[in-house]
């Protein structure tokens, strides 16, 4: 539970700086994701990590009001970390990839969400789009584990092609389908 909640803590932590950072007119501008705006995204973290919690027996409240995309961020956040106990985070079941535990779902997909959400909000506000050698690493892995999946409806759009001369981050996120 410990390591899944610092995980969680840490990455989240970081999403809260982006957020923060965000001037009130620019919540609505587009995002990487085709449709959605950068409100969307903070929606889609907030709704996609209620789900797996309530699923599994997490008790996480009303879902907070996205007026204010980081003020309702922070709330979750908070209800987040409240909730990650050795009961909940050990809870196992079968997931989309097999027998898996909450703790192994959130570390795995939701915090590697976190890390390509908070790039896709920064990108469309203006933001730090800088991520560390290893939230790449993260993203790496995760892409390399969701194999052809990562391609499937709702997860990322199409690999775009990028130049032999792309630093790391540009073509990791290029293989997501955003083009930084």
């Amino acid at each position: 539970m410990d390591q899944t909640a610092a995980l969680h803590r840490s990455t989240a932590a970081a999403m809260t700086a982006v957020l923060d950072a965000v001037p009130a007119d620019r919540w609505d501008r587009a995002s990487p994701c085709a449709g959605w705006t950068a409100r969307d995204v903070v929606a889609h973290v907030v709704d996609t990590q209620r789900e797996l919690l309530t699923t599994h027996g997490g008790d996480v409240g009303p879902r907070p009001d996205l007026e204010d995309p980081a003020v309702a961020y922070r709330a979750h956040r908070d209800v987040v970390q409240g909730l990650l106990t050795d009961e909940l985070v050990g809870t196992a079941y079968d997931g989309f990839f097999g027998p898996t535990t909450v703790g192994a779902t959130l570390e795995q997909f939701y915090v590697w969400d976190l890390v390509v959400h908070r790039w896709d909000v920064a990108r469309a506000t203006g933001g730090d789009e800088s991520l560390t050698g290893a939230e790449l690493d993260r993203v790496e892995a995760g892409a390399d584990s969701f194999g052809e999946s990562l391609h499937m409806d709702g997860i990322c759009g199409p690999a775009l092609p990028v130049g032999a001369d792309a630093d790391r981050q540009t073509a990791l996120l290029a293989r997501l389908g955003r083009r930084a």
